[in-house]
Order: C-alpha cells, then structure tokens, then sequence
C-alpha cells in the first residue's frame, strides 16, 4: 500500500515520500521489519516514542510520534492513537463503512444485548459479524476475544473478514477503555446503544463523570443513539448529542419503547413490548428484570436497522440463554446452581434480587473481588450481598498481584453483624463447601467468573471452570 493511502485523511508534510510503499504497520517495535510503519502509542505501562530508534533500526520506512524521536524518517501527530486507529481503518480498506454496525455500551449488560441483537438479525436472514467479551463471531464461526474492544489493528481485520466472508452487520461491544483510549477512532456506527451506568472501572476513570464522557463518545460517532430512559446518568448522556435519540424503559410512557405488564418466572420473563402504534407480546427465555432492559435495548436497535416490529417480538422470544450471564448449571439434586459474570455493585444487585424472587429454599451467594480494580465497590459489594442474599460466602476472584486476604478484608468492612456468611479464599474449595452444605430448595449463585474458565493470581493464571467445580463437587458428594 503507498503511504498516501495509508495516512488518507491525516496530513503528510511536503518533504514525505507519499509514493512511498508500505510493507506493514505495527505499535509494537519487535513486530517492525524493512519497509514498516512504527507507531509510537503511550501505553501505562510503557511508552512507544522510547523504542523508535529501535524500530529504525530493524528498518522501518517511517515513525509516527507526537514528539521528536531523533530519527530521520518520522511523522509528528497530534495524537498517535487517533493517528493508528485512522491507519488500521485505511490498511483494511475501511470495512466498517460497508457493514451496518451497532456498538453498545454500558455498565452491565452489553454481552446480552449484543447477543440478542445478532439472533435478532440473523432470524431475518442476515448474515451478522460479532465482537465481545465472550468471543468474536462470524456468522456461527467462533473467533478467540482478548479484549471486550480490540486494539484497533485487529478490530479492523476483524471487520475485513466478516466483510470478505458475507456480513452485512456486526454489532460490538464498545468498552470505556476502548473509547477513552481511540480505538474506535473513525469509526461511525448506524446505531449506538447504551444500557447503563454504574460504580466500576474507577480505579481507571477515577470519577462517574470521567466514566461517562468515555461513554459519551460513542454516540458523537453514531447515526442514532438509543438510551435507557431509567438510567439517571440518562440526561447527562444525550445532552448535547446532535443524533436523534430513542428511548427505552420499563416504567415510563413516555419513552419510545416501553415493558408493560412484565412477569417474572423462574426460567424467564413474560411481557408486552409496546411502541408507537404497536404492541407485541414476548416470551423471553431469560429470568430477571435486567433481561427485559436487555431486550428492549435489542429490540429498539433492530428497529432503528428497519426490523419489521412483529418480526422482533417473534425473535426475541427464540433467544437463547448465554453463558455466564444466569446460566443455570445442571444438579440433578433439590437444590439449584447458577452461574453469573455480575462483578459491580449493580450487577450483583440485579442477579442477587432475581434469584431470590425465584428460589424456594435460601439464596446463597458465593462472590469475591478483582485485585487491582477499584477498591472502593468491595464493601458495596459485601453490603449489597448481605441485604439480600440468606448466607453470603466470600472468597477469591481474579487477585491478580494483590493479597486475596487483605481483598477479603476490604468487602468484609461493608458486610452487617448480623449476616450469615463464611470466609474461604481459595475459589474451589468454597464452591465445594458451597455444593456440600446446600439444602433441599437452595439456590446457590456463583457471582463474578461468568463464561471466564481462568482465575487470575499474583504469579500465574490458572484454569478454573466453575461448571467443571460443580460437577466434581457433586461428584464427591455422591448419592
């Protein structure tokens, strides 16, 4: 590719070699060889502008930097992130333009709402591309996720295959990190969709309002943005955005697309999806109040794609469960097992008030908290739990570098005298004290892991699977 259609829509100085062929691009400096372009990104770790002599080096054809690098063949930006997410876009021949794409954002609640939307279109006979925390997919092929949003690079080679392989559609989770740190730079989405907002990441952002800005951004690259209406961060959001604006609740009439005469059960929820001049009933195979927010937020992004609307109630009432999120793991006991990825204030709220409206025995809740995150929802956590569930049990998830102890201590400061709970740190084990100790009618919740099969610790990762510590506890426990 000559550098002039690489760098199309960043300007090239005079003295730059825009004929110039480029062999490859790359921000990272060991991946360079002859004819390259060099990146320089500033990471947290790690700052790319001190490897760019390095790069020259092994024989890169050009560096981009925002300061001066001491080599000869270098391009000063204004932002190198902008810069790479405009070069991955212009390597690929700029796929996202020529798919129909829906980005969502949020709190909780972006997996599920993209998963449906994909069944959504498929059951109208598109062919739709899919990028998340879960797994990527094309069509029902499955591609490995590192990230919820990738680095720009393999985001649009992602894009480039669905395009190649028949996609008319993709829909991606979009992370506030991902839109803080421009790696969907460029990119316009037809619609963007946004669930909620509540207590995380901030050991990144710092702040709710940092959090929300990162947020904020995906819907100024977006044809039309569809909001939750009881969200309170709500307002905040679409003020000042120059796209129309849908809206979605569960309680209000005045929003675009409402939930009337909802029915909770404990292997779904029944009720009326209802829009301007239409209403349709759904059967949704998912439990919890948090699944009709999540099919509303699909629903009205399929309209706003031109789905016919009795063609999305019929559809959404086909949905299928994902794993991870309320995923009822088989007993073959009296007592029940379900897995959910909830690992913020919200989400355990969310899924600790949904089991407990179901069960028929004692809720009891098995959770921990990342080490290396935000300290200051533990304690929320551990109150939240409590309030709720009838034995709380607190162990490890993901301490990554810090003592699980001392991450223990932290979600122990917010837990009532009166609870009843147990302390075991090492993960297994407490799912097995968990799946010894139940009672005929329990409900035990395994909050925080979801579809992660891994448990991150301060010197390596390990495999953990709670579905594979579920049936080797049952297995022991015997007849």
């Amino acid at each position: 590719m000559k550098l002039s259609e690489l760098m199309k829509g960043l300007n090239l100085p005079a003295n730059l070699n825009d004929d110039m062929e480029i062999a490859g691009i790359t921000c990272d400096s060991r991946r360079v060889d002859k004819g390259w372009v060099f990146v320089c990104i500033r990471g947290s770790s790690a700052d790319g502008h001190r490897f760019a002599p390095q790069a020259e080096k092994a024989g890169a054809a050009l560096i981009v930097a925002e300061e001066d690098t001491g080599c000869s063949s270098q391009l000063l930006v204004p932002s190198t992130r902008l810069a790479w997410a405009a070069m991955c876009s212009n390597w690929f021949n700029n796929p996202a333009s020529r798919l129909k794409l829906v980005g969502v954002t949020g709190t909780n609640g972006k997996t599920s709402t993209t998963y449906m939307l994909k069944s959504l279109l498929e059951s109208c006979g598109y062919r739709v591309g899919l990028v998340g925390t879960i797994q990527n997919m094309i069509g029902d092929r499955v591609l490995p996720a590192s990230h919820t949003t990738p680095d720009p690079y393999d985001l649009h080679s992602l894009f480039a295959l669905m395009v190649a392989e028949g996609c008319t559609h993709a829909v991606m989770e979009v992370s506030s990190h991902a839109l803080d740190q421009d790696r969907v730079a460029g990119i316009t989405y037809d619609t963007a969709i946004f669930t909620n907002l509540t207590q995380d990441h901030l050991d990144y952002h710092k702040t709710m309002e940092n959090y929300l800005e990162s947020k904020k951004k995906l819907f100024k690259q977006a044809k039309c943005a569809i909001v939750n209406m009881d969200d309170t961060w709500m307002p905040k959001l679409v003020d000042g955005l120059t796209c129309p604006v849908v809206t979605y609740s569960a309680y209000k009439d005045e929003a675009d697309y409402t939930a009337k005469n909802i029915r909770p059960k404990p292997d779904g929820v029944d009720f009326e999806l209802v829009g301007t001049g239409a209403i349709g009933r759904i059967r949704l195979p998912i439990p919890g109040m948090f699944s009709v927010y999540n099919a509303l937020a699909a629903a009205a992004g399929a309209l706003s794609l031109g789905i016919q609307f009795d063609k999305v109630t019929e559809s959404l009432s086909k949905v299928k469960g994902i794993k991870g999120r309320a995923e009822i793991v088989p007993t073959g006991r009296d007592f029940t097992v379900v897995i959910d990825y909830a690992h913020t204030p919200d989400g355990l709220e969310k899924i600790c008030k949904t089991m407990k409206e179901c069960c028929q025995g004692r809720l009891v809740t098995l959770f921990g908290c990342g080490g290396d995150r935000d300290r200051t929802k533990r304690p929320i956590m551990g109150k939240i739990a409590s309030e709720i569930s009838d034995f709380v049990i607190i162990t490890s998830d993901n301490p990554r570098t810090e003592n699980p102890g001392a991450i223990i201590e932290d979600i122990l400061k917010g837990v009532p005298k009166n609870t009843k709970y147990k302390v075991i740190e090492n993960r297994i084990e407490a799912i097995h004290w968990a799946i010894e100790n139940a009672q005929p009618g329990d409900t035990i919740l395994l909050a925080g892991k979801g579809h992660e099969t891994y448990q991150i610790l301060a010197d390596r990762t390990i495999h953990l699977d709670e579905r594979e510590v579920v049936a080797d506890a049952l297995k022991k426990l015997g007849n």
